[in-house]
């Protein structure tokens, strides 16, 4: 399984390179606090594989990167090669990069 950590995103971020942040939690988790990635719930990725770009990198993303780390075994086992759990999730992101948006 392939990682990303939270420093090299906020590069890629902050540069405008094209990538496509997917948050694997629940919804109430999302409304709760998120880094404004798009939702897809765990149990909804497999039916929204075709609906995925295999060309930029996805990023899934859940509280500690759990979830997201299944989900990148996952989509490596459906041929997605460009794929990469946010190390440490949002917890990290919160706690490294971005404070500001509250606790998780």
């Amino acid at each position: 399984m392939k990682e990303i950590s939270v420093q090299d995103f906020k590069r890629m971020r902050d540069e405008g390179e094209l990538h496509r942040l997917i948050d694997v939690r629940e919804p109430y988790e999302h409304d709760e606090l998120n880094m404004g990635g798009e939702l897809i719930p765990m149990g909804d990725i497999p039916s929204q594989l075709d609906t995925l770009p295999k060309h930029i990198p996805l990023i899934p993303h859940c509280r500690s990167a759990t979830r997201s780390g299944n989900m990148v075994t996952f989509m490596e086992q459906k041929g997605f090669q460009n794929v990469y759990s946010l190390r440490g999730g949002i917890r990290a992101w919160v706690e490294q990069i971005e404070p500001e948006l509250g606790t998780i």
